[in-house]
C-alpha cells in the first residue's frame, strides 16, 4: 500500500479502453498482485509506483481471471484478493446527500454510488466479510482495514420492510455493511 503517496501527479487521464482490445497474441506473465495491493514482478516487489499505475490502467477482468492488455497483447496475471486497496476515504455531506469518495492505492478516486457499488463479500478464507469498491470495469477496491473502521463509524440503522440494517449513506444509496 506504499503507491499512494507516490503517485500525487498520476494525472486523471481516463485509463485507455482495454474492454475493445482483442489481441491475437496471448500468455502469461510473472506478475502478482498481493492482498496488500503491492506488484510484485518475478517475486521481487515493483518499487516504482508510476509502472504499478501504468499496469493498472491496462487492466481487465475476465471472470476470476486478470490480464494486462495492450492491442498487441494479453497476459495473464495472478491477483490475491482485489487488483487495488482503498487507503483513503473522503466524506462531504450528511445523511442522504453524504458522498463517500475512496482513493486507492494506485491514484484512483472513486464516489461510492450508482456506478462504484459498496459491497460486503468473503475476503479470503474463515468466512469473514471485508468491504469492497467497484473501482473500474469490474476492477474492485478492498477497502483498508483502517478506512472500514472510518467508514463503520459513519453507519447508521435504517429499517426497510422487515429489515434491520447498518449501512452508510453515498450518492443517494444506502449501502449495508452487514
Amino acid at each position: 500500500m506504499r503507491y499512494a503517496a507516490e503517485l500525487d501527479d498520476a494525472g486523471d487521464a481516463p485509463p485507455p479502453p482495454v474492454e475493445t482490445w482483442n489481441p491475437e497474441r496471448a500468455g502469461e506473465i510473472d506478475i502478482v498482485i498481493a492482498r496488500d495491493g503491492t506488484w510484485f514482478h518475478e517475486g521481487a516487489p515493483i518499487r516504482r509506483a508510476k509502472l504499478a499505475r501504468l499496469f493498472s490502467t491496462i487492466l481487465r477482468r475476465e471472470g476470476d481471471q486478470f490480464f494486462l492488455v495492450t492491442p498487441a497483447e494479453k497476459l495473464k496475471i495472478k491477483v490475491e484478493d482485489a487488483p487495488f486497496v482503498a487507503v483513503l476515504m473522503r466524506v462531504e455531506g450528511e445523511g442522504r446527500a453524504q458522498r463517500l469518495t475512496f482513493a486507492t492505492n494506485l491514484g484512483d478516486d472513486v464516489v461510492a454510488g450508482p456506478d462504484h457499488a459498496l459491497v460486503m463479500r468473503s475476503a479470503g478464507g474463515g468466512g469473514q466479510k471485508a468491504p469492497y469498491i467497484n473501482v473500474r470495469r469490474g476492477l474492485e477496491a478492498r477497502i483498508a482495514r483502517a478506512v472500514y473502521y472510518d467508514l463503520a463509524a459513519l453507519g447508521e440503522r435504517r429499517r426497510t420492510g422487515a429489515e434491520d440494517l447498518f449501512g452508510v449513506w453515498s450518492a443517494g444509496i444506502f449501502f449495508p455493511l452487514e
